[in-house]
């Protein structure tokens, strides 16, 4: 494993170049404000009229639209959701200078082929293993979320520089920023969001609420224990992992654990795993998912409707409201 920190840093190689950030949700946001209290020079690029850009100009940044800001940019990010990726870059190509460097946050679109980068430009990887949040709040506190570094594209020798100074403006560099490839990035965070992180938790969760229901038990008392406590448990495994977590719960619930998890997660669901992984590095999600938005996205909003109006939703959110630090 090759990780860099701070001091492995030169930020000299962006002092006073133009950093052009495209889109301004989570990771957009996060991001310019960060490099700009680092002293970069921060330039935004958005839709004229759009939501965000009033939003970035009461932030006090620098605003244009995408093919403006991205004149005379040393680096270039793009913090668009990954199905826009391919128009924006067709549309601004022309306007990049020769040498420049495209930056990603996630790697689908170049791993994917739908971004095919001249053969004159950086093309890296800098992507935050948290949300952009928790990217800013850490940043503001002295702090950073840890960081991965990729470079798929080296045209002038010095991308992987750029990237690290880029990683150090947002405060990623303080926490460490491990080197890695556009492949495992974008296979192993699809993985991640699949099977444990979204679609592994939530499935785990609402197929404990309604065993629970299906027995008889009041839905506000499974809500509590599938959903509500969740929080604590991933808080002490996010703090100091197995051990953590083992310290903290009673000796009762660690029994369980032991018994009862490898019966839940057993050999079919890593069978299951094994398979969605396939599914990711063959490119069949990848391929299904990019035909989905061609076509509208009439099965994502289906499923969608579907997850949120299940009786979890509507006894959490009664539940939740009668929670006011929830609400702060």
């Amino acid at each position: 494993m090759q990780m860099y920190s701070e001091a492995d840093v030169d930020i000299s190689c962006l002092q006073d170049k133009q950093v052009t950030i495209l889109g301004y949700g989570s990771q957009g946001r996060a991001h310019a404000l960060n490099l700009k209290d680092s002293g970069f020079n921060v330039v935004v690029g958005l839709r004229k009229g759009g939501a965000s850009w009033s939003k970035a100009v009461a932030d006090g940044l620098t605003v244009k639209e995408p093919a403006e800001a991205v004149r005379g940019a040393t680096i270039i990010a793009f913090l668009t959701p990954d199905m826009v990726q391919k128009a924006l870059y067709e549309s601004i190509d022309s306007e990049i200078d020769n040498g420049a460097t495209l930056l990603f946050a996630h790697g689908f679109a170049v791993h994917f082929k739908q971004v095919a980068p001249r053969s004159d430009l950086n093309v890296v990887l800098i992507a935050p293993k948290g949300p952009g949040s928790l990217v800013r709040r850490q940043y503001e506190e002295g702090h950073g979320v840890p960081c991965l570094v990729a470079i798929h594209q080296d045209a002038d020798g010095e991308a992987l520089n750029l990237a690290l100074a880029y990683s150090a403006g947002i405060g990623g560099a303080r926490a460490g920023v491990i080197e890695t490839t556009f492949a495992e990035e974008t296979e192993t965070d699809l993985f991640g969001e699949q099977a444990v992180l979204c679609g592994g938790a939530t499935e785990l969760i609402v197929a404990g609420f309604e065993t629970l229901v299906e027995a008889g038990y009041q839905p506000e008392v499974a809500y509590y224990e599938v959903m509500h406590e969740l929080k604590l448990i991933v808080d002490l495994l996010h703090e100091g992992g197995l051990r953590k977590m083992h310290k903290f719960i009673s000796d009762t619930a660690a029994w369980g654990d032991m018994v009862s998890g490898p019966r839940v997660v057993d050999a079919g669901s890593r069978a299951a795993m094994k398979a969605v992984l396939t599914e990711i590095q063959d490119g069949t999600f990848a391929k299904n998912w990019i035909a989905e938005n061609e076509h509208g996205m009439p099965e994502f909003k289906a499923k969608m409707n579907a997850d949120l109006e299940h009786p979890i939703e509507t006894v959490g959110k009664d539940l939740r409201s009668r929670m006011d630090w929830l609400q702060s």
